[in-house]
């Protein structure tokens, strides 16, 4: 298991953080994600063999007010 910080841009409120969080836990092999808007990142926990930092910049992306930097 892998646990990395990630920049997310464009989160301003605790409902931001939730649509991030929950587009990351619904991809396997994303096992915890954190956001936090005030520090601008995300901490998510993963297992590599299941899931890419690109796959998941992706589906924080595809929300469309948001963008997270690898």
């Amino acid at each position: 298991m892998t646990k990395q910080v990630f920049t997310v841009e464009g989160m301003k409120c605790t409902k931001c953080e939730a649509k991030v969080e929950d587009a990351l836990k619904a991809l396997a092999g994303v096992e915890a994600a954190k956001a936090d808007h005030e520090a601008c990142n995300v901490a998510v926990e993963f297992d590599e063999a299941k899931v890419s930092p690109e796959q998941m910049k992706d589906a924080v992306d595809d929300l469309g007010r948001f963008e997270m930097i690898l």
